[in-house]
């Protein structure tokens, strides 16, 4: 059964459909970027190098963010050695003037979770 409405209502019934949308839809987002985050945290655990300190795998951390109603955000950074995050993932140059080797590790994880993140969001969505 449909519900009559004036056609000077027809905008304010619009914006508070598509308000209605946005809040089922950013609870899926907070729910997928969760349980994403998580993933590419205990897969950089395991794939991060692991030289003299035995810390900078182990320090891999989930930050979330909650910025108003429909704004969320996810980060993954290293909270105990995260001057070397850089050094790692593009390599640097030595004392004696040579060059370390690159150690790609964040890239590779950022693509990975950032693809399936997506993929997710379609299934849930419906895109």
């Amino acid at each position: 059964m449909s519900k009559a409405i004036k056609p000077n209502m027809i905008g304010k019934e619009i914006m508070k459909a598509l308000e209605n949308y946005a809040d089922d839809i950013s609870e899926e987002v907070e729910i997928e970027a969760n349980k994403i985050g998580k993933e590419a945290v205990s897969e950089l655990k395991q794939t991060s190098p692991k030289g003299t300190r035995k810390s900078y795998s182990k320090g891999w951390r989930l930050k979330k963010e909650k910025k108003g109603k429909n704004i969320y955000t996810v980060k993954i950074h290293n909270k105990t050695d995260y001057q070397l995050t850089h050094l790692l993932e593009f390599g640097h140059a030595t004392r004696n003037g040579k060059y370390t080797k690159k150690q790609p590790h964040i890239r590779p994880i950022e693509e990975k979770y950032s693809e399936k993140f997506e993929k997710e969001l379609k299934k849930k969505i419906g895109g």
